[in-house]
């Protein structure tokens, strides 16, 4: 039986609607909270990772840019609960969209370029024309640094969209040749399938690491900024 392997990145729908919504609030059903004295270890594992972003955030950034630490550590969960969502079944998950990890590069990248100039004008400016540029060559800096800033929104998004697109197709081809192998060669289909769970553990770590690289490339877009 063939079988598009991109049939798994397209949005369903239900009764017209479409299921990406409902998978995108989904993460926020995978947060443990607890009330009481003693945590579990889900919710230790949760904080250590908080926490553990939220040092890099902080050694970084002064105390007036802490204050976006709040949103990092959100888009950091967002992004990794999202990742993780495909491991288990291999199918649809929104970072695998070009368009939605734009929306949320785009506007935390022009939040960034906007407090720049609003509060630090003259140190913005500063990044398109280097000090001491002859007048004949102004317009090359210029031109060069006006496109290097309009261009990382896209990068933010196309190098996340890429690193899970290629590892989801990679999880898919071993997974869909352990089903097949499974009816006609067993020895064989056993030795997929235990290169599946190893790869499946190594994009857990992947996926975490993504958003991690995802959240610490907006912080430093806002150290640069302002």
């Amino acid at each position: 039986m063939n079988e598009n392997l991109f049939t798994s990145f397209t949005t369903l729908t239900i009764l017209g609607l479409p299921e990406v919504v409902l998978i995108i609030l989904f993460p926020t059903i995978l947060f443990p909270t607890s009330s009481h004295l003693i945590s579990n270890r889900l919710t230790s594992i949760q904080q250590w990772l908080i926490h553990l972003v939220l040092k890099q955030i902080k050694i970084i950034h002064n105390v007036k840019r802490r204050t976006w630490s709040l949103i990092l550590i959100s888009l950091f969960l967002f992004i990794a609960s999202t990742n993780l969502l495909r491991l288990p079944h291999h199918s649809f998950t929104p970072t695998t969209q070009l368009s939605i990890n734009l929306g949320i590069a785009v506007p935390l990248w022009a939040g960034t370029v906007i407090t720049g100039f609003r509060f630090k004008t003259k140190n913005s400016l500063a990044h398109f024309l280097p000090q001491g540029t002859r007048i004949p060559l102004i317009p090359i800096p210029v031109f060069t640094e006006t496109i290097s800033l309009f261009i990382q929104p896209t990068a933010l998004a196309v190098r996340l969209t890429a690193n899970i697109t290629a590892s989801h197709l990679l999880m898919r081809l071993i997974g869909g040749a352990t089903l097949v192998l499974s009816t006609t060669n067993l020895p064989t289909a056993s030795i997929t399938f235990i290169i599946l769970i190893l790869l499946t553990m190594l994009q857990s770590a992947v996926a975490l690491i993504q958003a991690y690289v995802f959240t610490l490339l907006v912080s430093l877009y806002l150290y640069d900024n302002t």
